[in-house]
């Protein structure tokens, strides 16, 4: 029985100075009761959108322009406000992305869950305080913390404490948007296991919203793939793993791989996604698909069955009537992006030279006092750490967070110094510099931050962006570093650079960002780039596309890299060499294939094991 039908949903956002843009268009699908359903698509695709109209949630300026959302039989998009009060949390509530943030920092655990439950229920305090225990019972945290604020637990623990919290009234149907986003592999296991488990227990509906298209092919039994705000697929998740329908799944798809395999690639999808002010009248997709044929570019194909799912996809349509209801094209034919490939033998990594150390880290440690009540504590961050960066090379630190790799990156940089040990670029102790000697030495040790979207100045165009470290490190006048400007913006790809420098950050979608990113740190001209998480908050779609572009760098320029995540994908396809760090110790080196083929480590084991076993 559908518990959510949404039919024929359209949104818009108005503008001041442009059309209206058609966020989410002709949106058609529903959700049974008890079913996990999936629904992924690059950053802009209407998601998010979608995700906060289903329950009323869109601000204005969006606004609904037709088509309709029941839920349980009831129209909520015309639903008085104080009948829709009633529904939310009793029968559907949500997780947020970083709803870890939204918790009350000034409340105890206890007492934010007391005023949802004594708001819609007649629980007597003892009884709510026994369901609250429950409750942190169930997502795997002990009782105890209730009596916390958010500041004193993980990220991981505080977006479970999250769940829990949507959870408090036994809802019918959950919206999950983004639920683990910036947290590490082996947090986003435990919580999506957690979730999948309870999910069965208690017979809730889930509505997944997520750009990482591995744990929602793990976690979902339905997924719908939306593009430009439109539906282009729904499949069963694992029919749609073996067998995509649409181009645009299957360019999804590419971006992963098993990092333990013997050949390892990923692939991004070229180009961007149509101005949604101007909504294409064809296939939204047909501008960046390898298999468009004349009809794409001229109509909009119609969303039909095709073997076990639906689509919209003139080609795949074709080959479903042409060929009597019979799939020929199998995953390993189907549209490669051959020419937007990353891989091991494609890398700097494919070159056989040595390197020239730039960097030697030598046994440091760092503790940092905790304040708990009125006692002080010592957390380790980082014991006994060891390491060189070489000229041409990438160092890769891997591990779950807490682990102690921010904070190693705070002590090469000079941003923090370590309790003992030493940090040396060339003769010179990085540990020991201060003043307009530290200033001298951040010229050269640069960095590449994890969210693009938070690193640059919104009120800044990206010529005033570039322009600064040019003046700050390399005193240049200003016609000079303008010039300067076009040559680093095409070094990163963004090409024609004219077209660019006007623009504030707003105007760019993640990647380019994130390119805009990288540049800021070559314009010092740089020994040495830290790049600390730096595809984790973007789109699989893109990420290939900024590990080629790291990797160019450092082949031509020669420079060393510190590579830090918790992607074990990426730093063996990025690295020469990987730390796996585990409570502020390496517990493992070596070369990158190796560690991650042939892992001694039982923990180096438990970060390959949380990753989405996807065997297409």
């Amino acid at each position: 029985m559908a518990l959510l039908e949404v039919d024929n949903l359209d949104i818009t956002y108005a503008t001041k100075s442009r059309p209206p843009l058609q966020a989410v268009r002709k949106v058609t699908f529903q959700v049974n009761e008890g079913e996990f359903i999936g629904l992924v698509g690059e950053s802009g695709s209407g998601k998010s959108t979608l995700g906060n109209a289903i329950l009323r949630l869109l601000q204005p300026p969006g606004v609904i322009t037709g088509g309709s959302v029941k839920f349980m039989g009831k129209d909520i998009t015309t639903m008085p406000e104080e009948e829709l009060r009633k529904m939310r949390w009793n029968d559907f509530s949500t997780v947020f992305q970083s709803s870890m943030n939204s918790l009350n920092p000034v409340m105890r655990l206890e007492n934010q869950f007391k005023d949802v439950m004594q708001e819609k229920t007649k629980m007597s305090d003892e009884e709510i305080h026994n369901k609250i225990s429950q409750l942190f019972e169930m997502v795997k945290i002990d009782p105890s913390f209730m009596r916390f604020y958010p500041h004193e637990l993980s990220g991981g623990m505080k977006q479970r404490v999250a769940l829990a919290l949507a959870l408090a009234l036994e809802p019918k149907f959950v919206l999950l948007d983004e639920p683990t986003t910036g947290l590490d592999v082996l947090v986003q296991k435990e919580i999506m296991a957690n979730l999948r488990t309870l999910q069965k227990e208690l017979g809730f509906a889930v509505l997944l919203i997520s750009h990482d298209l591995g744990t929602v092919l793990e976690v979902s039994d339905r997924v719908l793939v939306m593009y430009a705000g439109e539906l282009v697929e729904e499949q069963a998740a694992q029919t749609m793993l073996k067998n995509p329908i649409h181009p645009y799944t299957d360019g999804l798809l590419g971006s992963y791989a098993d990092p333990a395999a013997e050949e390892v690639e990923i692939t991004y999808i070229p180009g961007r996604p149509p101005d949604l002010t101007k909504p294409p009248q064809a296939c939204p997709f047909a501008p960046r698909c390898p298999e468009a044929i004349s009809i794409c570019h001229q109509e909009k194909p119609p969303f039909v069955k095709m073997w076990d799912g639906e689509a919209a996809c003139w080609v795949a349509q074709q080959q479903w009537e042409e060929k009597l209801k019979t799939r020929t094209r199998q995953a390993e034919e189907g549209p490669e992006f051959s020419e937007a490939a990353f891989s091991e033998a494609s890398s700097h990594k494919a070159e056989t030279r040595t390197g020239d150390e730039v960097l030697q880290v030598e046994k440091i440690f760092k503790n940092y006092k905790r304040r708990q009540g009125f006692k002080t504590s010592e957390v380790r961050a980082v014991a006994d750490v060891s390491f060189t960066l070489k000229a041409g090379y990438v160092t890769g630190l891997v591990g779950q967070s807490g682990s102690g790799k921010s904070t190693i990156a705070r002590l090469i940089t000079g941003v923090e110094k370590p309790d003992s040990g030493e940090i040396r670029f060339g003769q010179t102790r990085v540990d020991k510099l201060g003043g307009g000697s530290l200033h001298k030495y951040r010229k050269e040790v640069q960095y590449v931050f994890q969210d693009p979207f938070s690193a640059l100045n919104p009120a800044s165009t990206i010529q005033d962006i570039l322009v600064r470290p040019l003046v700050n490190y390399q005193r240049l006048k200003s016609g000079e570093a303008k010039a300067k400007v076009l040559e680093l913006l095409e070094t990163v790809g963004l090409s024609p650079a004219e077209q660019f420098v006007t623009k504030r950050p707003h105007q760019l979608s993640g990647g380019q960002r994130q390119r805009v990113v990288v540049a800021r740190a070559l314009a010092p001209e740089p020994s040495i780039i830290v790049a600390d998480e730096p595809i984790s908050m973007l789109d699989v779609s893109i990420r290939a596309e900024i590990l080629q572009l790291l990797d160019k760098l450092v082949r031509e320029r020669r420079i060393a890299m510190l590579y830090i995540t918790h992607d074990l994908l990426s730093a063996r396809l990025l690295s020469d060499e990987i730390l796996v760090l585990h409570d502020g110790e390496v517990v493992e080196r070596g070369p990158a294939k190796q560690i991650i083929m042939h892992p001694t480590d039982e923990y180096t084991h438990e970060l390959l094991e949380a990753i989405p076993a996807l065997q297409r």
